[in-house]
């Protein structure tokens, strides 16, 4: 599905290098995207090609050279860092491959933290949103358990009730099977 109104996230002119000693390794060059809500898109590709680079761009967990790069109307990648950091929180869920859930956590404090983070002070609020996050992936019956009393299944369940409990305009996942790595990049989630 694609919108014929301006895009959520748009990438123009992105240009992303690493330097070693002797190497320069060119990640991006001149990547141009626009990304519309409702839209899925999985970039696959062999390891080394820039799927991640692209990923921690969009994510703005890693800036880029050269290009710009525009989130929800705003040029992301020339805010400051305490300001891209709460963009971030606000308009972006990632789910990790690795969950990252806090093993000393219960299931539902894994899935308020990033409320806390982005300042939510209703605890009320806090709590309708975790449990409707945890109903959404069926993991209500376990809020009080903690990560190492689930399956991966059910670790895996909460990491996403985690991602997408802030209601993000942008969802991440990585996925690696079979050698084949797919990174996912789940648009507007409704």
């Amino acid at each position: 599905m694609i919108s014929s109104s301006l895009p959520l996230a748009r990438l123009s002119g992105i240009h992303k290098s690493y330097f070693t000693d002797e190497i320069e390794t060119h990640a991006l060059s001149d990547v141009q995207l626009d990304i519309h809500a409702g839209e899925f898109l999985a970039i696959a590709g062999p390891s080394g090609c820039g799927k991640s680079t692209l990923l921690n761009v969009l994510g703005l967990l890693e800036a880029s050279e050269r290009g710009d790069y525009w989130l929800d109307g705003q040029l992301a990648n020339a805010l400051p860092l305490d300001k891209a950091a709460a963009l971030r929180n606000e308009k972006l869920g990632f789910i990790f491959q690795s969950f990252n859930l806090l093993g000393s956590l219960t299931v539902f404090e894994n899935v308020e933290l990033p409320l806390i983070y982005r300042g939510e002070e209703s605890e009320v609020r806090r709590r309708e949103a975790v449990e409707s996050a945890l109903a959404r992936v069926e993991m209500d019956h376990r809020a009080r358990h903690y990560p190492s009393q689930l399956s991966g299944g059910q670790q895996q369940r909460v990491a996403v009730a985690r991602a997408v409990v802030g209601q993000p305009e942008l969802l991440q996942a990585l996925r690696r099977r079979l050698g084949l790595q797919k990174r996912l990049l789940i648009v507007q989630l409704q």
